[in-house]
């Protein structure tokens, strides 16, 4: 669910944002589709997770901790490698 948020941005802005699906070359059109799979595979996860469990307490720490890791290595990997910008240096 937190991938979906940055390409979910790079799509509503028109900009480009590296995916799996076309790569450096990914568009708002890629990044679109890119976030709707990825919100489509976490809430087939959650309802799958939701029918073993009414209970959403016991899961939200991994939730949270999972998040703040993506968020953190997404940080980090833009800053270090900036996999998104090109060798120019432009966005």
């Amino acid at each position: 669910m937190a991938n979906s948020a940055p390409h979910l941005a790079t799509a509503i802005t028109k900009h480009q944002h590296l995916t799996p699906l076309a790569g450096r070359s990914s568009g708002p059109g890629i990044n679109a589709v890119w976030a709707a799979i990825n919100l489509a595979g976490s809430a087939a996860l959650l309802i799958a997770g939701r029918q073993r469990s009414r209970r959403w307490d016991a899961d939200l720490p991994a939730f949270e901790t999972g998040y703040l890791a993506f968020a953190a290595w997404m940080m980090l990997s833009e800053r270090l490698l900036a996999p998104n910008w090109d060798r120019r240096g432009k966005a």
